[in-house]
């Protein structure tokens, strides 16, 4: 079902009919407060009165032509903007390919930064969202050379890729930011470690390292993008074994799902972030987590065929 999914996630014919359907859009709206910026502010206000910070993104990935990058760094300046005067927790999440990164490397490296230096000037982060397998080493290298001028920047990782271990280590000597997430693109055997189990000790086994390197004196910024609270749990019991308490990490959770234990998690001390999603360039995003979550599938189906 897995490997269904994200295929119709990159099939192009669905990507143009899915998403006009209203059952379709019905089934979303679990994922995400509404397609517009003030839809994901609102719940973010909410997500704040219980102690829990917030991580934006706006759906969207390839673009085609240069005016469209610049149009997404602007809307992004705006997010920046609108998180501080409403005085939020909230950090933003950018893909490359939104800005430009398969038109003009160079546009959008300018892009990130002059975000990244806004977001910082108003008190907030930003952070790089990784993509699939042949984006991975232009986002590792663009993102070393962002941390040059702007060291309060983050990016994400993918644990079941088998590169991940050595990604980490090339980035402890820069003092990072990093957001480990499982991983939601069909990769190959020959990169991406395949099974559940694999992928959850790749997992927890590249958190340990980045929590033994912050043990050891290194300045990194651990997040777990994951709503695995089990393995949660057992890296925060691995974590106070090497003294650190469970505020040495961020767990990072997107709207809609395990919202129960969130405000758990949060409420017994842990750091806690949703990330919230909007936009219309929702379908492929929308079948990876599904993907991701098989137990998603039974909640979609419902709204497909509503009784």
């Amino acid at each position: 079902m897995r490997k269904v999914l994200l295929w119709a996630a990159g099939n192009a014919w669905l990507r143009d009919r899915v998403p006009r359907t209203a059952a379709a859009r019905r089934a979303v709206r679990r994922f995400m407060p509404g397609e517009r910026m003030e839809d994901a502010l609102d719940a973010a206000e909410a997500f704040g009165r219980q102690g829990i910070s917030t991580l934006f993104t706006r759906l969207g990935e390839n673009l085609d032509a240069l005016a469209d990058a610049d149009a997404v760094a602007e809307h992004y300046r705006g997010l920046i903007d609108a998180i501080a005067e409403r005085g939020l927790d909230g950090h933003v999440s950018i893909k490359l390919t939104q800005l430009g990164l398969d038109l003009d490397v160079e546009r959008a490296f300018e892009h990130t930064r002059a975000l990244a230096d806004h977001a910082v000037g108003r008190g907030g982060m930003l952070w790089i969202d990784m993509e699939s397998s042949p984006y991975v080493e232009t986002t590792v290298a663009l993102y070393e050379r962002l941390l040059t001028v702007q060291p309060r920047a983050g990016i994400c990782l993918q644990a079941y890729l088998r590169r991940t271990p050595g990604d980490i280590q090339r980035l402890l000597p820069h003092a990072p930011a990093i957001r480990l997430v499982k991983g939601a693109y069909a990769e190959p055997v020959d990169l991406a470690v395949q099974t559940r189990t694999e992928v959850d000790a790749a997992y927890a086994a590249c958190a340990l390292v980045m929590l033994q390197a912050r043990a050891a004196g290194t300045p990194i910024e651990v997040g777990l993008g994951t709503h695995d609270v089990r393995l949660v749990e057992l890296i925060e019991h691995h974590a106070a074994a090497i003294g650190l308490d469970r505020t040495a990490f961020e767990v990072q959770m997107l709207y809609g799902i395990r919202s129960d234990e969130q405000r758990r998690l949060a409420a017994a001390g842990y750091r806690v972030r949703d990330l919230i999603a909007y936009g219309d360039a929702w379908y492929p995003w929308y079948l990876r987590r599904l993907a991701e979550r098989p137990a998603n599938l039974a909640f979609a189906f419902r709204q497909l065929v509503p009784f």
